[in-house]
């Protein structure tokens, strides 16, 4: 049996209209970009096989490129997508590059006469688009559902499918009998229709676990200036620290305060202030290191945890900041505050976290008392009690 690659096509675009209507619903309910690059992805596999549909027309000579172009744009959104559940973002010209190859291709072998303008091409970066999408949705993190296993894999079948294709048609052409009983438009297309249904019912999976992930991530995280919020920081580091001490290693803990901070708020508004909490959030976060724990600990004051840092390295560290800090461009007519630190360590981890948040809260209180704008060690502040004890 012979199948009609007209009639596969056009059951092809209802399915793809269908599952367009269904995932813009999704994205429009979840702003989910998965859902988001999925709906892209279905919608230009639509118009690319609605154009398919002109060829042996008057239009085909801008049609097919038109259809090639777009069908091989929706597999790298397809792969963008699949990075966005890792977090991921990809730039316009990584979007680009497969379908431009494509146009150029297509353009150049004679498309008003030839269906298959651009197939060699076409074919092979149907298979790469694919074959990416495949490899970063395998590469999603434990923490996701497992449907992402399940979608790697019909998506890695896929890939082989256009592999096999551009293998073929590298091989015998587009009109060897094995490339049309096996490869031509009427059998993808069936294939494509299957993994395609196949595909939307594991997005829903994904998607979901998409959503509720960027629900935990905000609840996990201090809205304003996106640092963890103090809950959240208090069992990060207790575990951190757990495991710190097994191995005997450093940690330190600084304690930071903006100096005046009401003040701020009542000269400026709190606008301003808010301005000024982002930018002490931003300057924490390009100071401190990937490992270490930042956190809004309330109000104007916030904590870093510094796994394997020592005393003079935790000082560096808040002088790092500071210098930040004063280098951050701010509206004309407002000063910023400066900053008062609180740092302890501990070499062996030995020490509780309440006692170390303690110790540097008390090392704070001390450069409050001593001026602001300075840091003060706990070592420093040790040293200065038992002086203070000496002359009484």
């Amino acid at each position: 049996m012979v199948l009609d690659a007209f009639s596969v096509r056009v059951a092809l675009g209802v399915v793809t209209l269908t599952l367009f209507a269904l995932f813009c619903a999704s994205f429009y309910r979840t702003r989910s970009p998965y859902a988001g690059w999925w709906s892209i992805a279905l919608l230009e596999f639509m118009v690319g096989n609605a154009a398919f549909l002109l060829n042996g027309t008057t239009h085909q000579q801008w049609a097919n490129p038109v259809g090639n172009v777009l069908v091989v744009a929706g597999a790298f959104s397809v792969w963008a997508g699949a990075r966005s559940l890792r977090d991921l973002k990809t730039a316009p010209w990584q979007l680009a590059a497969g379908p431009g190859i494509t146009a150029i291709a297509s353009m150049l072998e004679e498309p008003a006469t030839n269906v298959w303008s651009g197939g060699f091409v076409y074919l092979a970066m149907m298979t790469a688009g694919i074959a990416l999408a495949a490899t970063d949705l395998w590469l999603i993190k434990s923490s996701h559902s497992q449907a992402h296993k399940a979608l790697s894999l019909a998506a890695g079948l896929l890939a082989l499918y256009y592999l096999g294709r551009w293998a073929v048609y590298a091989m015998e052409g587009p009109a060897g009998a094995t490339f049309r009983t096996y490869f031509g438009p009427a059998p993808s297309g069936l294939v494509s229709m299957v993994l395609l249904v196949t595909v939307s019912f594991s997005m829903t999976a994904l998607t979901s676990d998409q959503l509720i992930k960027g629900l935990k991530e905000r609840a996990a995280r201090d809205h304003l200036t996106g640092l963890l919020n103090r809950g959240t920081f208090l069992d990060l580091a207790t575990g951190e620290l757990k495991r710190l001490r097994a191995t005997e290693s450093n940690v330190a803990i600084i304690l930071a305060d903006l100096d005046h901070f009401k003040a701020v708020n009542d000269e400026y508004g709190h606008g301003t202030g808010d301005v000024a909490l982002k930018a002490f959030a931003a300057a924490c976060t390009a100071s401190a290191r990937s490992t270490d724990l930042i956190a809004r600990y309330g109000g104007e004051e916030f904590i870093l945890f510094l796994p394997g840092a020592t005393q003079e390295r935790a000082e560096n560290i808040a002088g790092e900041i500071s210098r930040r800090m004063a280098a951050t461009a701010v509206p004309e007519g407002v000063t910023f505050p400066t900053i008062s630190y609180g740092v302890t360590s501990s070499p062996n981890a030995a020490a509780d976290l309440t006692f170390m948040i303690e110790v540097a809260d008390a090392a704070l209180y001390s450069a409050k008392a001593q001026g602001r704008n300075r840091i003060v060690g706990a070592d420093r502040l040790q040293a200065a009690v038992i002086a203070d004890e000496a002359r009484s």
